[in-house]
């Protein structure tokens, strides 16, 4: 039987030609090469720089790789801004010979992709696993983030976070929530990122099929969630330079509304928190609607600020 994700793949690859992105890999360096989905005229014509659209880059969490995870984002946001979807390393076609598993290492790589694809300055917007990656890349390239809008993340995953999170949802690992290697367990991995039960209706070939094509890379996605977690004694409180926007559903089990408030309390009054109800963690697939339209306020405001 063919996997049905060999059909959605290239029909959702014609959808984003039609919305103006196109698929192209940027060599970071010799042995690590990151996937993005670009303006299709950055690619025609790439001495032109995109002036009339600001940049803003969307990074994907653990679940899935970057297009699938903000089609609807995508959709939503490139007729008025210049949309920049990575794959980070290890997801989609992103690939690296190196042995660094850090968040820092993605951010400088995401940073290095993102300078030779001529963005100089952008708005971040990261969910998850992604929203770290993003805290991160404010905090290395301040240059080149200009903002932040977070869902469902932590600046960083300290081990008593880690600790205090598993311990909630009745896991040791956070590999064995977000790398299942069953239909049962990915059905379990959505029932936790999800508010309502639509993502657990599928019929079970649609679990099975997205176990084959999505859950690659196994042992190197197992280091990159063993590297994530920090001992709570290296952990130093950053001051950011940015504006971070905290975009949050209120049944996130994972990264719950406490932490939510956590961070904008640490943050100060660089941060602002809006909720999203009836949605989890993956809010902008659950309530694509309602986060579109947070997200396109908070970007809308951000121009007006920059004029």
């Amino acid at each position: 039987m063919v996997n049905v994700f060999t059909i959605v793949k290239p029909i959702v690859h014609g959808v984003m030609k039609l919305a103006g992105v196109t698929s192209h890999k940027v060599e970071i360096e010799p042995g690590t090469i990151m996937n993005f989905w670009v303006p299709t005229e950055t690619i025609k014509n790439p001495n032109q720089k995109l002036i009339n659209k600001p940049p803003v880059v969307l990074i994907h969490g653990f679940f899935a790789d970057g297009i699938l995870t903000w089609l609807f984002q995508v959709l939503a946001l490139t007729r008025n801004y210049a949309v920049y979807v990575p794959d980070l390393l290890f997801f989609g076609d992103s690939i690296t010979d190196r042995n660094e598993r850090t968040t820092s290492f993605q951010a400088e790589c995401l940073a290095k992709g993102l300078m030779k694809l001529g963005v100089e300055r952008c708005s971040v917007v990261g969910l998850s696993y992604g929203g770290m990656v993003a805290f991160k890349l404010g905090k290395l390239y301040p240059h080149l983030v200009d903002s932040m809008i977070v869902s469902g993340t932590v600046i960083e995953l300290t081990q008593s976070i880690s600790n205090k999170s598993l311990e909630k949802l009745g896991f040791s690992r956070w590999s064995d929530i977000l790398m299942p290697e069953t239909v049962e367990g990915l059905k379990r991995l959505l029932s936790i990122g999800s508010h309502g039960s639509l993502f657990t209706r599928f019929p079970r070939f649609f679990y099975s099929d997205f176990l084959q094509v999505m859950f690659h890379n196994r042992r190197e996605r197992d280091e990159l969630l063993e590297a994530l977690v920090v001992p709570d004694r290296e952990f130093t409180p950053t001051s950011y330079s940015q504006r971070i926007y905290l975009l949050w559903g209120d049944d996130d089990k994972i990264f719950n509304l406490e932490v939510a408030n956590n961070i904008k309390l640490q943050l100060k009054d660089k941060a602002s928190l809006y909720c999203i109800e009836n949605a989890g963690h993956i809010s902008q697939l659950e309530r694509p609607g309602t986060y579109n339209h947070h997200l396109k306020t908070i970007l809308g405001s951000l121009l007006q600020q920059n004029k």
